[in-house]
């Protein structure tokens, strides 16, 4: 099923693609649906080629004219196309099936009321799931879709819903419809798109710069709509195209714009054009964190700005794949800090993004920003945090090298010159170096096309009276990525003032080149009590404290008074916990010490993830239990000290329960499920129900019973995952065996389900429990990547690797097992040295800790 980009070349020199007509019936049952594609192209005459279609059966192949025979020319994955014309009509008529993978057109039926949704995901190569396709980004056409459907249901896709045809009753007797959807303008097939059950919508409008009523909608499954906050997401889409309208000089280019939230999806939302599909969990049954209200809204702005960049102007193929999720991943930041509530979204970047990606450039496995994708597969495991989280810092930096003027200027020309076109990252650093005045080719081999991260320090000396007598910026790299970068960044001083809190006093923006670079604006100043490189977060790279200003950030994290650069700090211990420079219990500390004072729900969020880590993994084996028992009593007083009902408050609640081990916690946390515990303006809503009863769970005082009564509380698709989870966490032998026979034996679990269990299977107290699956894990693992989509593959390769057997051993049969891979297993062994990593990592970072 692996397209080279050699073969796609060869192809898109033969091809131009016309149009695709596309007839589906999605009548006939749960396993298969009708598929019948017509294509016209133009092509070399006399030469051949294939399309891509995954089918279950192909009944006809027609090409111009002349019947092939389908034994002979398909192979299920592709149909060889002999002897073009100069204009040629292909049509094949086939079987496809339904995924329950979240690849393709996935099916899931609605535990409440027994309705079947369907949804299309089809980034990078799965449009081929659903019809016969020139499956690659440089060959666009138009998309005409007509489907038979039930005639209860709604249908969305790129183009309007047009009025339905009602038709013959289907095999079952249920009335049937036909909705001829009109031709979608040049788009490449990967976004395109058709959702289809009866799923409910609310609508409103929106119009556009140029003047056009542009009509939205808000869509989700029946079950759900009670939950939906449609007026939320309608006022975040206003904001954004005002937003992108204004800063890209082009009007929305599509004639609606759909939102749809969808079950089992397997990313944050993908941008279909005018027709966006959402992860379900962003439709919110109860009080939520802050922090998950933001990302929703971040996420909203990621994929509206997809409509220009990546639909409207796509890349030529998937090498550029980082610059089309980098720009939507800046813009929608830039957007919510500008024009909408969201104004601290940088705090947030800052402390997910980036630490997402210093996390994975870490990695052995790390490449460059412009990574060669030489196929498929490439493609699939570089969907990672180069592409997205690195890659967005890096346009920050560029943003901040350029100018913030001059970069939207030579935005506003690339749109200009390359709607509905393909373009290279060429094309628009071409138009950046216009606008700018600045040289990008030099600064684009440095930044693009070399992995790591650089380490800034500061270089102080200061005389008897405090002045500053010198000052400069160390850069450092490693040896493995020994390349030292330009940066554009600002140096910032902070004072602690009589109120105690620390402000900024001072603020110097420079460009920083080579492994010193002087700062003699600093020189005469008095020293301050914190300096921080990197103040304002414009560039990429790791940052150390000098130890006068380690000093006051220890003592005084929660006194700054912007979230920005206390994020920055917050950072900056992380990279030396992580990095094995500071002890890990040391860090936990820092964390308990200073995360009740925190304001930004983010941070919040990601420091307790990162306490988590730390106690799972950094902490030696000898203080983990107790550090994790004593971290749980804190979170408890935690959560009792901060305002009732606050964010932090549910937030210290959640991690407390993750990590409630002993008699008297466990007790806690049953008081709060039946409850005889109450804490002042905490509700103990359904999904915090299944929080607290999978910490019961885990800590041997629920079984199967329990968690059975819960699912028919709560008899729900959300119900159902976290039953899943619950179930694989009983901590019993018997237990973990009928998880691991569900998720790798028998392998029948769709995306979500399997995703709930192999959480809920590692989630152990007696890691002893998970001791007789490391062997079996190494010997199952390359079937499952032979024989499973890339999704479910991957989910059972990271989820089940035995990190929890932190020692040495686990490293060994590691690299026994990287030893033994063939040349082609490239993503596994990408997979399995990330893993291996983990653990490496955990164990010098324990070595530190003891």
């Amino acid at each position: 099923m692996n397209l080279t980009r050699a073969e796609a070349r060869g192809r898109a020199e033969l091809l131009t693609v016309d149009s695709y007509a596309v007839a589906l019936d999605l009548t006939r049952g749960s396993d298969v649906f009708g598929s019948t594609t017509t294509v016209t192209f133009n092509a070399v005459a006399g030469s051949s080629t294939f399309i891509d279609a995954v089918t279950a059966a192909v009944h006809s192949v027609t090409l111009n004219g002349v019947e092939l025979d389908p034994a002979a020319v398909s192979d299920g994955i592709r149909i060889q196309l002999p002897d073009l014309a100069e204009q040629n009509e292909l049509t094949i008529v086939a079987d496809a099936p339904y995924m329950n993978t979240g690849e393709g057109l996935h099916r899931f039926v609605d535990p409440v009321d027994g309705e079947a949704y369907l949804y299309t995901q089809f980034e990078v190569p799965d449009s081929r799931r659903m019809f016969a396709v020139f499956e690659q980004p440089d060959l666009k056409a138009t998309f005409a879709f007509t489907v038979t459907a039930p005639s209860h249901w709604d249908l969305i896709s790129n183009s309007p819903t047009p009025e339905p045809v009602t038709v013959a009753p289907g095999p079952d007797g249920g009335a049937r419809s036909v909705w001829t959807f009109t031709p979608t303008p040049r788009l490449s097939s990967y976004v395109t798109a058709l959702i289809a059950g009866p799923y409910q919508s609310v609508r409103s409008e929106v119009t556009s710069s140029d003047g056009r009523v542009v009509p939205l909608g808000v869509f989700a499954r029946k079950s759900l709509m009670q939950y939906l906050d449609a007026d939320n997401i309608f006022e975040l889409t206003r904001q954004g195209f005002e937003f992108f309208e204004a800063q890209f000089g082009c009007p929305y280019p599509f004639e609606k714009y759909d939102q749809l939230f969808v079950p089992e999806f397997n990313a944050g939302a993908m941008e279909n054009a005018g027709a966006v599909t959402i992860l379900e969990g962003y439709v919110f049954r109860g009080k939520v964190t802050g922090a998950q209200v933001e990302r929703r809204a971040i996420t909203v702005l990621h994929e509206l700005a997809h409509m220009w960049f990546g639909d409207l102007v796509t890349m030529r193929w998937w090498n550029d794949l980082w610059l089309n999720e980098s720009f939507a991943e800046y813009m929608s930041h830039l957007a919510a800090v500008e024009n909408t509530s969201f104004t601290s979204a940088w705090t947030t970047f800052a402390a997910v993004e980036k630490s997402w990606a210093y996390r994975q450039d870490q990695l052995p496995t790390t490449h460059p920003i412009f990574a060669e994708i030489n196929d498929l597969q490439d493609v699939e495991v570089n969907f990672d945090g180069i592409t997205y989280a690195k890659g967005a810092s890096v346009l920050r930096q560029l943003v901040a090298w350029v100018g913030p003027e001059e970069f939207m200027s030579g935005v506003r020309e690339y749109f200009a010159k390359h709607s509905w076109q393909n373009t290279e990252l060429n094309d628009l650093m071409v138009e950046l170096e216009k606008a700018s005045g600045r040289d990008l080719d030099q600064w684009g081999k440095l930044w693009l096309e070399t992995a790591g991260v650089n380490t800034l320090t500061p270089d102080v000396e200061v005389d008897d009276d405090g002045t500053l007598t010198s000052f400069a910026i160390m850069q450092t790299a490693v040896a493995e990525w020994p390349t030292i970068r330009p940066h554009r960044l600002a140096v910032g001083f902070y004072n602690l003032t009589d109120a105690g809190t620390l402000e900024r006093v001072h603020r110097e923006e420079l460009d920083v080149d080579g492994e010193r670079t002087e700062v003699p604006a600093l020189v005469g100043l008095a020293r301050p009590d914190l300096i921080l490189v990197n103040d304002d977060d414009l560039a990429y790279a790791k940052v150390r404290l000098d130890p006068a200003s380690l000093t006051t950030a220890t003592a005084h994290l929660k006194d700054f008074a912007e979230s920005l650069p206390r994020t920055l700090v917050w950072n900056s211990a992380w990279d030396g916990a992580r990095d094995g420079e500071t002890p890990a219990r040391q860090y936990v500390q820092l964390i308990l010490a200073n995360v009740a004072a925190e304001t930004d729900s983010s941070v919040i969020l990601v420091q307790l993830r990162q306490l988590a880590t730390t106690l799972s993994f950094y902490v030696t084996e000898e203080h983990r239990e107790a550090t994790t028992l004593a971290a749980a009593d804190t979170l408890w007083t935690l959560a009792g000290s901060v305002p009732a009902g606050s964010d932090a408050q549910l937030q210290f609640i959640k991690s407390f329960a993750l990590l409630a081990g002993n008699d008297t916690q466990l007790d806690t946390v049953a008081g709060l499920l039946d409850g005889s515990v109450e804490l002042s303006g905490l509700a103990i809503e359904q999904d915090l129900r299944w929080e607290l009863l999978t910490s019961l769970v885990a800590g041997g005082r629920v079984g199967q019973e329990g968690i059975d009564a819960e699912l028919l509380r709560d008899n729900t698709a959300s119900g159902q995952n976290a039953a899943s989870l619950a179930s694989a966490a009983i901590p019993t032998a018997a237990a973990k065996a009928a998880a691991w026979e569900a998720i790798v034996v028998k392998g029948e679990l769709s995306n979500a389900l399997q995703g709930s269990a192999v959480a809920g299977f590692m989630r152990v107290r007696d890691r002893s429990l998970l001791a007789p699956y490391a062997e079996k894990y190494f010997a199952a693992v390359p079937a499952i990547v032979a024989n499973r989509t890339h999704a479910l593959a991957s989910q059972i390769v990271v989820g089940l690797y035995p990190a929890l057997l932190t020692s040495q051993a686990t490293v060994d049969q590691t690299d026994a097992f990287l030893a033994a891979l063939p040349a082609e297993s490239a993503a596994l062994r990408r997979m399995m040295l990330e893993n291996r990593d983990g653990v490496a990592r955990a164990l010098r970072a324990r070595a530190a800790d003891a």
